[in-house]
C-alpha cells in the first residue's frame, strides 16, 4: 500500500514545454452564455449571478478531455463569453469512509479545508480569496468529496494556487477545529430536532443496517468530539490523491494553458489514494414499518425499497418510470392521486438513489397524523397499477417530451455544465453522454417500463419510516377508500 503522504511532481514532466496536453473533442449542444454587464460596486455575488445564470440563446459547446504533462486528466469547455472560470473535482472516498465511532470525519474535513492552508491561517487566506473575488467550497456526499473554484479570468493563476495549497496543505488548526467542531454540534443536536432528518436516519438503519451509508453524516453527539487533527488530516492525505479524482472546468482557458495549470494544481498531492474496502449492500427485504414517535401535528414519511444501479442496462426506463410515478411534479401519478384527487398532502415524490455500493428507491410525503395509513395505501395502489398495467402511450409520450426538452436547461451557466460534466464522470457515462443523453430517452417502450415496474415496484416489501404520531389505518372516517384496504404491519415504535 502507497504512503498516503508520498509526492510526485506531476510524473516527472511538471513545467516541460516540449510536449503538449493531449485533448480530444465532442461537441454537444448548450444554451450559451447570455449578455452581462459589471454594476459599479455591485457586490460580488451580485457580479457573479449576472455572469452565471442570465438567460441564454442556444449554441454549440465542446467538451475536450484534457490529459496535462503530468498526466492529469480533464474534461475542458472553453467558453469565452463571460470573464469566468469555474472548476469542479470529485475525489472518490466520501462519508462512506467514516466508522461509527467517528462518524462526522469526511464532513469535518470539508468544513475545515478552507480554514488555512500553508503559511495562511484561516483569516489570512481567505482575506488573499477575497482580495481576487475567488469563491472556494467543499463538501461531501455519501461516495466523493467535492470542491468548486470559481474565479475571474484574470485571477486564474493565484485562484488556482490558493486551490492547490488548500488541498495539499491544509492548516486544521487547533482554532479552527475547536470551532467548527462546535458548529457541527449544533447541526447534530437540531437534526435530532428535525422529522425529515429523524426519518431519514430510521429508514437508512433500517434499510441498510450497519453499513457506512446508513451512518450520519454531521456525526453524532458521541463521535463529534472524538474526531481529531490527526483523523483530519489522515482523511485528507487518504483521498485527496491524483489517481481518484475527476475535473471538469468551464470558462476562458483553453487545452494549452490548462494541461500545465493541472500540474502546478494538483502535482502536489499524493499519487495514489488509501481507501477503504466498502462493501455492496441490498436494501434489507420484507416490510417494514419503524415509527419515530414524535408530538408533531404531521407526520413525515420515508418508503423504499431496493432501486437500481447507474450502469444497469435497465436505468433508463427505470428513471421514466419513476418520473411518470413520482418524480414529474404535479403530472405525476401520485400526485394527482394524493394531492389533486384526495388533497391528503402538499405534495409526495420519489426518486432513484443509485450510489457506488447500493442502489436504491425512495418517496416521501408529509400528511395529517390521521392521514398516514390512506396516504400509503394509495401509494403502494399505484405502485401495484403501474407494476400490472404499465403506463398509457400518452404518459410516455408527456415524460418524453418533456425530459428532452429540459434537459438544455442543465447547461445555462458555466457552473451547471460544470455540474453536469463531474456528475457525468463520477456516473462513468462516457464524455459523449450528453449526445447520446436524449437518445437513450425516445427509445424506451411502454413494454420497457412495464418490465422494470414489475421488478422495482414491490409494494408490499416497502420499508416505511414514520415521525409523529399516526393513524396507520387505510380507512379514514369521513374520507374516500382506496383500492389497497389491507391492514400494515405491526409497527417497530420508538421513542
Amino acid at each position: 500500500m502507497a504512503n498516503p503522504h508520498s509526492r510526485r511532481d506531476g510524473g516527472g514532466r511538471r513545467g516541460c514545454g516540449a510536449r503538449r496536453p493531449r485533448r480530444q473533442r465532442f461537441r454537444h449542444w448548450r444554451i450559451g452564455a447570455g449578455r452581462w454587464r459589471v454594476i459599479r460596486g455591485a457586490p460580488l455575488g451580485a457580479f457573479l449571478f449576472a455572469v452565471l445564470f442570465l438567460a441564454t440563446p442556444l449554441s454549440a459547446f465542446e467538451i475536450e478531455r484534457v490529459v496535462s504533462p503530468g498526466g492529469i486528466e480533464a474534461w475542458l469547455v472553453e467558453e469565452h463569453t463571460v470573464p469566468v472560470i469555474v472548476m469542479e473535482v470529485a475525489w472518490e472516498g466520501g462519508t462512506a469512509t467514516d466508522t461509527a465511532e467517528k462518524a462526522g470525519t469526511a464532513n469535518m474535513a470539508a468544513s475545515l479545508l478552507g480554514e488555512g492552508a500553508g503559511d495562511l491561517p484561516s483569516q489570512a487566506f481567505n482575506a488573499r480569496l477575497d482580495d481576487i473575488a475567488a469563491q472556494l467550497s467543499f463538501s461531501v456526499d455519501n461516495d466523493y468529496f467535492n470542491a468548486s473554484l470559481k474565479t475571474l479570468a484574470e485571477a486564474r493563476d493565484e485562484a488556482f494556487s490558493l486551490f492547490a495549497l488548500a488541498i495539499a496543505e491544509p492548516r486544521f488548526d487547533e482554532d479552527a477545529v475547536a470551532r467548527i467542531r462546535a458548529q457541527l454540534g449544533v447541526v447534530v443536536a437540531r437534526n435530532r430536532q428535525s422529522p425529515d432528518w429523524l426519518a431519514a436516519d430510521a429508514w437508512y438503519r433500517a434499510a441498510l443496517g450497519g453499513h457506512p451509508y446508513a451512518l450520519n453524516r454531521h456525526g453524532t453527539p458521541e463521535s463529534v468530539p472524538r474526531i481529531s487533527r490527526d483523523d483530519l488530516t489522515r482523511y485528507t492525505g487518504n483521498v485527496l490523491a491524483r489517481d481518484n479524482m475527476k475535473i471538469a472546468i468551464v470558462g476562458p482557458i483553453s487545452a494549452e494553458e490548462l494541461g500545465p495549470l493541472l500540474d502546478r494544481t494538483f502535482g502536489g498531492l499524493p499519487a495514489k489514494a488509501v481507501l477503504p474496502d466498502i462493501p455492496a449492500v441490498e436494501v434489507a427485504s420484507g416490510a417494514q414499518t419503524v415509527v419515530v414517535e414524535r408530538d408533531f401535528p404531521q407526520s413525515v414519511v420515508i418508503f423504499g425499497t431496493q432501486g437500481i444501479a447507474r450502469d444497469d442496462p435497465d436505468f433508463i426506463p427505470a428513471f421514466m418510470m419513476n418520473h411518470i410515478l413520482g418524480s414529474g411534479s404535479f403530472s405525476s401519478r401520485l400526485m394527482e392521486e394524493v394531492r389533486e384527487k384526495r388533497g391528503l398532502a402538499y405534495s409526495v415524490g420519489t426518486s432513484l438513489s443509485p450510489l457506488k455500493k447500493a442502489a436504491m428507491m425512495f418517496g416521501q410525503v408529509a400528511t395529517r397524523n390521521e392521514r398516514v395509513g390512506q396516504s400509503l395505501a394509495i401509494i403502494r395502489s399505484e405502485m401495484r397499477r403501474m407494476a400490472e398495467e404499465s403506463v398509457s402511450a400518452e404518459e410516455l409520450a408527456d415524460a418524453k417530451t418533456y425530459l428532452t426538452g429540459s434537459y438544455p436547461l442543465r447547461f445555462t451557466s458555466n457552473s451547471s455544465i460544470a455540474n453536469q460534466l463531474i456528475g457525468i464522470q463520477t456516473e462513468d457515462l462516457g464524455i459523449d453522454y450528453v449526445e447520446r443523453r436524449n437518445g437513450l430517452i425516445e427509445e424506451v417502450t411502454q413494454e420497457d417500463i412495464a418490465r422494470v415496474a414489475r421488478r422495482l415496484l414491490r409494494a408490499d416489501d416497502l420499508i416505511v419510516a414514520i415521525v409523529g404520531r399516526p393513524n396507520l389505518s387505510p380507512v379514514v372516517e369521513g374520507l374516500p377508500e382506496t383500492g389497497d384496504m389491507k391492514p400494515p404491519a405491526e409497527p417497530t415504535r420508538q421513542h
